[in-house]
């Protein structure tokens, strides 16, 4: 394939570049953050009356209109992608936000769209749909938080490391007769102290009542699509997080002085800021290949989203750690947020399955065979 026209015979490239609309979402996210939940202000608020601020998610939710990103107009949402459900999470991440985002307007909103398949009468996905849209609620699907793409989610008894849970106006759970939207006020829902103050954890029990929204093949279908999106865009928030530590981290070392020089200055301290200025490009670019593969519905959704959970996931973590180190003793105060981003890091690492699982769907994927043992 050779001359001017062998370009046009490669198949269509993903575009990783944020558009003029993604610039201005990311301003505005930016900005509200900056005024309600700024991360000097982070470990104040989650060691005090709790973290959640209901204000702060109808500004972003409503306000600014993320929750409904991902919902079509005809449903009551802005009608837009996944892209830019990436950039408010991206944002979120830079924060560490202690908003249900993730939970309700990605996992919980794509597993009720894949719902609304017709096997049920009316349309009770389609109305609850309306209502995340617009922050009026939040749901979360009562699967643990570990749980990746492939999970088969129990239908019976309690389900433990359920995220947001305490905040949901709306549980999503699977029975074996389907898919079912639970009142909480009818489900137990016990708080289990996480690592990560700024996502709570529960144990869910709802084994009664509730509305029937989908049948059990489509549930299946429905929980699957909802934790890959969820694992595709936990990428960018792990993308927002490790780009908050590495710039926090050049800020301090340019400003912190040891014997008359700035400590940023010392060889040794540069190449490692280096090596993970690398790593963020580059969990950049898989991030944002896999949003903008879930974007356009592509076969290759699934690949895209394992490679950027193997990477993203573990360069968020480095990340935080080198933040929380080369911040030397303030790095581990609790007045200092930087703990609470290598804590996040740490419970992203397995969130919506761990990179091992991600692992080998990647090689499932790939038809790449497993090592053979020694006979």
């Amino acid at each position: 394939m050779e001359g001017p026209d062998a370009m046009t015979d490669l198949p269509d490239q993903p575009d990783l570049l944020y558009s003029e609309a993604e610039g201005d979402l990311r301003a505005a996210v930016r900005s509200l953050l900056a005024d309600r939940a700024a991360p000097a202000d982070l470990p104040g608020r989650v060691e005090g009356a709790g973290s959640h601020d209901p204000a702060l998610w109808t500004a972003l939710a409503a306000g600014i209109g993320a929750a409904g990103l991902l919902v079509p107009e005809k449903l009551g949402g802005q009608g837009a992608s996944h892209r830019e459900a990436a950039v408010v999470l991206e944002e979120l991440g830079r924060a560490v936000t202690p908003v249900p985002y993730l939970t309700s307007s990605v996992v919980a909103t794509e597993t009720l769209l894949a719902a609304r398949a017709g096997d049920v009468a009316g349309d009770p996905a389609g109305d609850l749909i309306g209502e995340l849209a617009t922050g009026r609620k939040v749901a979360v699907l009562a699967v643990p938080l570990s749980a990746g793409p492939g999970h088969e989610p129990a239908t019976t008894g309690p389900v433990t490391g359920v995220a947001d849970a305490v905040h949901a106006d709306v549980l999503l759970v699977v029975r074996p007769d389907g898919l079912y939207a639970v009142d909480p006020a009818g489900a137990t829902i016990a708080p289990r102290t996480p690592l990560d103050l700024t996502r709570p954890l529960a144990t869910v029990t709802a084994d009664g009542g509730g509305t029937r929204l989908a049948g059990p093949a489509t549930a299946r279908e429905a929980v699957r699509r909802g934790l890959l999106a969820g694992a595709g865009l936990l990428a960018s928030e792990q993308l927002g997080l490790a780009e908050w530590c590495l710039e926090e981290t050049v800020r301090h070392t340019r400003e912190r002085h040891q014997f008359n020089r700035p400590v940023g200055s010392f060889q040794a301290l540069k190449h490692r800021m280096a090596q993970l200025w690398l790593e963020v490009v580059n969990a950049r670019a898989v991030a944002r290949n896999a949003a903008a593969a879930l974007a356009a519905g592509s076969p290759e959704a699934p690949l895209a989203v394992a490679v950027a959970q193997v990477y993203c996931s573990r360069v968020a973590v480095h990340a935080a750690e080198e933040c929380v180190q080369l911040h030397g003793g303030i790095g581990m105060t609790w007045e200092h947020p930087s703990h609470l981003y290598l804590k996040r890091a740490k419970a992203d690492q397995i969130a919506l399955g761990a990179a091992g699982s991600h692992k080998e769907d990647l090689a499932r994927l790939v038809d790449l065979p497993g090592p053979v043992a020694a006979g």
